[in-house]
């Protein structure tokens, strides 16, 4: 999958479903986190492109960096943006961040497996990956810009009836 944004598909699809339960920021700092070992591969030429951290173990260790630095940098973020819980600050829970960082980690390890060979997620326990091509990569790539796009929508359209109820 071409870096991180097409990732952030079904990021926004669980976002719609989960609301206030999930940091599409804290989840994206995680997908932009699972990337840089194969950026650095790239980068410098040798490695293991699709390495340790698309791993259940590695992603897993990498859901937990991104959640402990994720929710800082996003609450940080928000407040930039002038995103409040009017009148504090908008706060990211604990639970919230680290849902986000491993739906986010495991996510990203699924996109990756199912359409690059070199991605073995049970390693070391095997080094088969039973995802692999369980759907052309067309239909994958479509599959991630559909769920964004309905996630969008949904998100957009509870939100909506929230603040309709709500003023009523």
């Amino acid at each position: 999958m071409p870096f991180t944004p097409l990732h952030m598909g079904p990021g926004l699809f669980v976002k719609a479903l989960l609301q206030s339960s999930f940091s599409l920021m804290v989840f994206g700092w995680t997908q932009i986190i699972m990337d840089i070992q194969p950026l650095w591969v790239m980068v410098v030429g040798h490695g293991h492109v699709h390495g340790f951290s698309h791993t259940l173990v590695g992603s897993s260790l990498i859901a937990i960096i991104a959640a402990l630095t994720g929710k800082p940098l996003s609450e940080l973020g928000l407040r930039i943006m002038g995103i409040t819980s009017q009148p504090e600050p908008l706060k990211i829970a604990w639970r919230v961040a680290f849902l986000s960082a491993f739906i986010g980690s495991y996510t990203h390890v699924g996109l990756d497996a199912i359409m690059h060979a070199d991605v073995q997620p049970a390693y070391p326990l095997t080094l088969v990956n039973p995802l692999l091509g369980i759907v052309s990569v067309k239909a994958l790539h479509k599959l991630c810009l559909y769920s964004g796009m309905l996630g969008a929508i949904v998100f957009y359209l509870v939100q909506w009836r929230s603040h309709h109820l709500n003023s009523h």
